[in-house]
């Protein structure tokens, strides 16, 4: 059982989710860790939140951070919700193996602070509550390497190792990430209450939801109906994100879609080497449900499960409320779509519009499957065309003919522009990342760290990923795709 903290008060905690929404949650206590290690603070991201992130950065962040000490003004709770998982609705879900210590004002506004991995909460569901080292440093990785990139994320703050072992496949050593997020609040904890026909409820945490996140809409006629329009709004600039970058999530569930629009949950998610539009990588997505191409569907999907809870709410007539909500989720796919052809236009050196954008766009990409050609590396490797070689991105493609069919289109096209080459050229190294979080590198830093006990590999990759549009030739090797002998690789969910 975790003891108040007898280090002085690092956190100046408030509790807004647990004053506005009493039985939403459960009160939690963290497992003591029996030797708790600090693997890494992000020390920018504590100091953001107003933290002395030199004295956490210690014995002290481990024993706090570990869940062994709790920081003073800490009040922690589990969250409850439910959610559709790979189609499949489950109504009692919850925070299993996370507690939330509170909230903190920073430098970004309100932000909560989360241990995951501390241990079992009353929505354990007979897990263990804990979380293994790898999935822990895996989502420290890929988040930060999303907030580098400007896609809205939760953050990780600290990783400890726990200094016992847990039971997955295997015995594998145990870890607790802290994780920060403006809030935990997902369209399941919307459902859980939506299908226990408690309305009041749902109303309770709407209104909680838009004072947090959307308070602009408080004064609206109809308050619950922008609020519906702004999340769908939050989620398709976040999918057309992810799909600017190669991202695939992987887990797409109503449970792991955040009220806040941020990215969450990084379990079996991957980016793209070899472009695909059909790429799969988690080992329980038999069916493709969650593909990368098809995931601004399942955002839409996710929306149409949130406009259902939200129906009583958005008018007292059934027929009109579908209306209203109908009309919100049958724009998605037009809100997704400004927001993913504004992305891939800036990722291709273009400010102006033009009618054939898209399929410029979409003629890349097939040129791009049809070669197995690296996703990343063609949008970056296009801007020292821009700069009059086109040499280097040309042998990715493999000297395809159809590549110097497109290229003479998209230089015709770019001659619409006024800027100069130059300025073009460094607009897009800003959006085109020279390093991701290639996979075979994170699973090499990940094997390093659970089976030696060395995290050199894991904190140099972190810095080749948190600075991804730099030219910096001391990680040169971190832009590169995987050797072949990598092989077709599968991501297993970290629970």
């Amino acid at each position: 059982m975790a003891t108040p903290s007898p280090y002085p008060p690092h956190f100046k905690f408030d509790h807004s989710l647990a004053r506005a929404l009493d039985g939403f949650y459960a009160p939690a206590q963290a497992a003591p860790a029996p030797a708790p290690h600090l693997i890494v603070l992000n020390r920018p991201l504590a100091t953001a939140l107003g933290l002395d992130a030199v004295a956490l950065d210690s014995e002290i962040g481990a024993a706090i951070f570990s869940g062994n000490h709790l920081p003073h003004g800490a009040m922690p709770l589990a969250q409850v919700y439910a959610g559709h998982q790979f189609g499949n609705f489950v109504p009692m879900l919850g925070d299993g193996r996370a507690m939330l210590l509170g909230e903190v004002l920073g430098r970004d506004g309100r932000r909560d602070i989360q241990l995951k991995g501390s241990g079992r909460t009353p929505f354990s569901r007979g897990g263990d509550g804990r979380a293994a080292l790898g999935p822990v440093l895996r989502e420290y990785l890929v988040s930060e390497a999303m907030h580098a990139l400007g896609i809205p994320t939760t953050r990780a703050l600290a990783a400890v190792s726990t200094g016992e072992h847990v039971w997955r496949n295997a015995k594998v050593p145990g870890a607790v990430l802290t994780r920060v997020a403006a809030s935990h609040i997902r369209v399941g904890t919307f459902q859980f209450f939506a299908a226990r026909g408690e309305t009041d409820k749902v109303k309770q945490l709407a209104d909680y939801v838009i004072a947090r996140h959307y308070p602009a809409l408080a004064d609206s006629p109809q308050p619950y109906l922008r609020l519906l329009e702004a999340v769908a709004e939050a989620q398709a600039m976040l999918v057309a994100r992810w799909m600017q970058v190669g991202f695939v999530h992987g887990v797409m569930n109503t449970d792991n879609t955040t009220m806040s629009g941020e990215t969450i949950d990084y379990g079996p998610c991957a980016f793209m080497d070899a472009y695909s539009a059909h790429a799969v990588f988690s080992s329980i997505d038999l069916q493709g449900r969650y593909a990368y191409n098809n995931q601004p569907v399942m955002a839409r999907w996710n929306m149409a499960r949130l406009a259902e809870t939200l129906l009583p709410l958005i008018h007292p007539d059934e027929n009109e409320a579908l209306r209203f909500a109908d009309a919100v989720i049958a724009a998605f796919p037009t809100r997704y779509s400004a927001h993913w052809l504004t992305g891939m236009r800036a990722k291709l050196g273009l400010n102006t519009t033009d009618t054939g954008d898209t399929e410029l766009i979409h003629w890349l990409l097939a040129i791009m499957q049809e070669q197995d050609a690296d996703f990343s590396l063609v949008f970056r490797r296009l801007s020292t065309a821009v700069r009059g070689d086109v040499e280097p991105v040309r042998a990715l493609l493999n000297h395809a003919a159809d590549f110097d069919d497109w290229l003479a289109r998209w230089l015709a096209r770019r001659r619409q522009e006024t800027s100069p080459a130059h300025e073009r050229a460094a607009a897009m190294d800003r959006v085109n990342p020279r390093v991701i979080p290639r996979n075979h590198r994170v699973e090499a830093a990940l094997a390093a760290a659970t089976e030696q006990h060395d995290f050199a590999p894991f904190h140099e990759l972190l810095a080749a990923i948190t600075n991804p549009f730099d030219e910096r030739p001391e990680f040169a090797q971190y832009a590169e795709p995987a050797p072949a002998s990598f092989g077709p690789f599968t991501t297993f969910c970290g629970t």
